[in-house]
């Protein structure tokens, strides 16, 4: 694991390591079904979190698990502490229902205290919990994570009246948007604050992707770069796995180390358009290669995305997007595997 680490911060940097690293996302959507238990049972009982999340270690022993050790409850973290309504299921993470639709409640709402409201504070104490064991251990948490701006704000307002919103009351979106940053960077600082060595932050946000570039600059862009502004000198993964080609060069711009996008961007376009600024990570589907495909096809894919954004550096294989609920292991394997075969064209 301190070699897959090394060489992915390495790759997060945009430098070239002597093995391409596979990074993936995991949490409560695939975690618990590859475990065999119920999903409830994964944020009830810490002592099966623990170990699921070290079993993963013994039987992938290359790959590199972002954030890891993540304390979740599905997406339900930020929208619980603002008072969303939270249906927890057997079978999957929590559904959350919109709080209200009243704009103008968004946009003077008093912000939530992290170490007090919603699930927030129950993840801040299983944190500081987790981590004495784990560095008792040997081990440690190397990075937290949260949800973003929009997608918070869609989570409590509802996707279709945030983008009504945009258009009829960008005042009151754009003070909702900015109360949500605040909260997020509290968020943040309050999980890093419970690890020994911290030295990275994930920051989820799909609905960036919906929206155009004239209002990406306006509505996502100054809120996402003070998030990341915030926590220079950490390794800064930005999750978006929503189709936005259109997004690309822009979303290079804000101060972020890692990109993980959609499968269904080519890669190779994805690094010309970025340019050499954001470190990739990705691009094996995640439905039809991941979870549905043989190993064989999974390996073949991989190799066909290192050949277009592996040289110069800067690649991190992984799927685009987290690992979907029923990925097989051996797909993981053949990831893992394609990923220490690979090696650049001599031409």
């Amino acid at each position: 694991m301190t070699t897959s680490w090394n060489h992915f911060k390495q790759a997060a940097r945009l430098g070239e390591p002597e093995q391409v690293p596979v990074a993936l996302i995991v949490d409560s959507p695939w975690l618990p079904g590859y475990a065999g238990i119920d999903t409830r049972d994964y944020y009830l009982f810490p002592d099966k979190w623990l170990q699921i999340n070290l079993d993963l270690l013994t039987r992938f022993p290359d790959a590199v698990w972002i954030p890891g050790f993540w304390v979740e409850y599905g997406m339900a973290a930020l929208p619980s502490a603002f008072g969303a309504r939270i249906h927890f299921h057997h079978d999957g993470p929590p559904s959350i229902r919109p709080v209200t639709t009243d704009i103008n409640h968004w946009a003077n709402a008093p912000l939530p205290d992290v170490q007090e409201d919603g699930f927030m504070p129950l993840a801040i104490r299983l944190y500081e919990h987790m981590e004495a064991r784990l560095q008792a251990d040997g081990l440690g948490i190397k990075m937290v994570a949260s949800r973003g701006p929009l997608v918070t704000a869609g989570w409590l307002l509802g996707i279709t009246d945030l983008m009504m919103g945009i258009m009829t009351h960008p005042a009151e979106i754009g003070r909702f948007l900015d109360n949500i940053t605040t909260t997020i960077i509290r968020w943040l600082h309050a999980q890093l604050d419970t690890l020994r060595d911290p030295e990275g932050i994930l920051l989820l946000d799909d609905v960036v992707g919906m929206v155009s570039v004239k209002h990406y600059q306006e509505f996502a862009a100054p809120y996402l770069q003070r998030i990341f502004d915030e926590f220079e000198g950490l390794i800064r993964i930005y999750h978006n796995d929503t189709p936005c080609a259109h997004l690309h060069a822009v979303l290079a711009e804000a101060n972020f180390d890692v990109f993980n996008f959609s499968h269904k961007a080519d890669i190779g376009e994805v690094k010309a358009s970025m340019g050499h600024r954001v470190a990739l990570m990705g691009n094996v589907a995640p439905l039809d290669l991941g979870m549905r495909g043989t190993p064989e096809a999974v390996e073949q894919a991989v190799l066909a995305c290192l050949d277009k954004a592996a040289p110069g550096g800067g690649m991190i294989l992984s799927f685009g997007g987290g690992v979907s609920p029923g990925t097989p292991p051996e797909n993981i394997d053949a990831l893992l595997r394609a990923a220490r075969v690979w090696r650049p064209s001599a031409t």
